[in-house]
């Protein structure tokens, strides 16, 4: 439990004492107890309770405040708590219980900012699921880091945290690709073939079509036409899944399970979830089609699960694969992270969850928007290499791996983004990845030289570490925790890149400010201890952001 839980529950307990010792009348009490105020002048914590209870109470806010304020006590952790208009009550942490906690830092090593929230719960989380007809762009790039990092975060919360890619192997795009791949590959092999109109046209296909001939010959073009059509797809098909696998590894994307569309089929799943559907009352025939009667539900309309020519939609399968997540693996939670071209999705498919006996607020649904490269001032629409939509591994190839994931995170998903390929290069303190960077090389350089030179921080006192700087260091730190449960309970990993540079933004202060190591050996233990707990604290934020933390630069 961390310390904002702590200060809430207490005044949760005052404001129950005070109801039943009849102070305060009896009414609902409220959410969001206790918040960190904008001015640190006002203390660690506020709570602004008296003011939301006011109206319900018929009491004046500063009145209510006094009351509550009366029965919360200070303590260890607590040094004050002090009531100011219009009806706010601060909470001032105790610089001996401050100046402590940099021990239990440094003892809780990487497991520093985990908290039990999740409490073991079972969640998956579903990312990427790119369709396997082509290679990674940088739109599906912004959806794999949110997924990580949120996949992080969650596992740093408690939760038994799943991660997912969904393949969609079956259906009319997968039949497109291996027509336009057979089409390439007989190309390759100076044969007339054309690519279907709706085909796939990038150059990636050329060049996967001569891979083919050059590595198995006339093989499958000597085969009747519809049976080497089907055995040169299904290795097309695994091929784009081998790259697309190693492009994610290369932006430290992974994931526990690939999920195959196909076994829904096989597996009956499909079958059983659209007799479930049928049973339910929720279908109905119109036009030569199956359809799902959303609007039955709150919908605007209702939707196609199977068309006139007997092929299920998309829609279909998302049924019958979320009906597999919830009723077969049993996850207590899901997460699905879309494109921005999923926006008209999410209400329909939630409604078929609730159709299907689920609770529609198990499946959480996060769209990523679109991103813009930018080089400098200029936009930048297309590969060089090819003159195609610019790919994931084009782009880690030129900025890297550590700028693509922070860039990727720093702007909620709601947003539109700019990414400045230009800035994500610089080595320079304009750039957030260098300046989080060089932080923790400086932070190891540190212990590093103290090291060298007989020093440690074994024996150091915290008590010494008293000036604002250290102090403020300190306080930074201690968010982590609060920092992580709140990723959780939003579900916006953006958070935490902003609360990395803050801390690290804490530190450069710190060290500006306060020489570490100097001849008064006592003073520089207790700082040295500081500075390893801030590298730990810092250390972990990258981790959890899946960036390196280096001991040089």
């Amino acid at each position: 439990m961390h310390l904002r839980e702590i200060v809430a529950i207490r005044v949760a307990e005052a404001l129950a004492r005070a109801q039943g010792e009849q102070l305060l009348p009896t009414v609902p009490v409220p959410d969001g107890l206790v918040e960190r105020p904008q001015n640190a002048d006002h203390g660690d914590f506020a709570s602004s309770a008296p003011l939301k209870l006011a109206r319900t109470m018929h009491m004046n806010p500063m009145e209510i405040a006094q009351k509550l304020a009366s029965l919360i006590g200070t303590d260890q952790e607590i040094s004050a708590v002090d009531v100011a208009a219009p009806g706010f009550i601060n909470f001032t942490l105790a610089p001996e219980w401050l100046q402590e906690q940099v021990n239990g830092i440094i003892a809780e090593g990487d497991d520093f900012g985990s908290t039990e929230l999740g409490k073991g719960q079972k969640i998956q989380v579903e990312y990427v699921s790119v369709n396997p007809t082509g290679p990674i762009h940088v739109g599906h790039a912004r959806g794999a880091v949110l997924g990580s990092v949120l996949s992080s975060v969650l596992s740093a919360a408690g939760y038994d945290v799943s991660r997912e890619y969904y393949l969609n192997d079956a259906g009319n795009q997968i039949d497109l690709f291996h027509q336009s791949l057979y089409a390439r590959y007989l190309q390759a092999l100076d044969k007339d073939a054309e690519v279907p109109e709706n085909g796939y046209q990038g150059q990636y296909m050329v060049e996967l079509g001569q891979e083919m001939a050059q590595t198995h010959g006339s093989t499958f073009a000597d085969m009747p036409e519809g049976k080497g059509l089907t055995a040169l797809g299904a290795i097309g098909i695994e091929r784009m899944i081998q790259n697309i696998k190693e492009d994610l590894e290369a932006l430290r994307v992974g994931f526990d399970v690939w999920f195959s569309e196909t076994s829904l089929y096989t597996d009956k799943y499909y079958d059983k979830v659209m007799k479930m559907l049928t049973d339910g009352g929720h279908v109905t025939q119109r036009e030569g089609a199956t359809w799902f009667v959303s609007t039955a539900l709150g919908e605007d309309k209702d939707n196609v699960l199977v068309k006139s020519n007997g092929l299920p939609t998309y829609f279909a399968s998302d049924a019958a694969y979320h009906y597999h997540k919830f009723a077969v693996r049993g996850f207590d939670k899901v997460t699905d992270i879309w494109g921005a071209d999923h926006q008209g999705h999410i209400n329909r498919v939630k409604a078929v969850v609730g159709a299907l006996g689920i609770e529609p607020e198990k499946l959480n649904i996060i769209i990523g928007q679109m991103v813009a490269l930018k080089r400098g001032g200029e936009t930048v629409k297309v590969s060089k290499r090819t003159g195609d939509i610019i790919t994931l591994k084009e782009l880690v190839e030129e900025v890297g791996t550590d700028a693509c994931r922070y860039f990727f995170l720093a702007r909620s998903a709601d947003a539109h983004m700019d990414f400045d390929m230009e800035l994500a290069t610089k080595e320079s303190q304009d750039n957030p990845v260098y300046y989080l960077q060089y932080a923790h090389a400086r932070l190891a350089g540190i212990l590093r030289n103290a090291s060298e030179n007989g020093k440690n921080f074994a024996q150091g006192d915290v008590h010494l570490l008293s000036t604002p700087e250290e102090l403020t260091l300190i306080r930074q730190l201690l968010l982590l925790p609060e920092i992580v449960d709140s990723i959780v309970d939003t579900m916006e990993p953006h958070h935490l890149p902003h609360y990395t540079l803050e801390l690290a933004t804490a530190f450069h202060s710190f060290y500006d400010r306060c020489r570490v190591i100097t001849d008064d050996e006592a003073l520089t233990s207790a700082r040295l201890k500081l500075v390893e707990a801030a590298r730990i604290g810092l250390a972990r934020c990258l981790a959890l952001m899946g960036m390196t933390a280096p001991e040089k630069m």
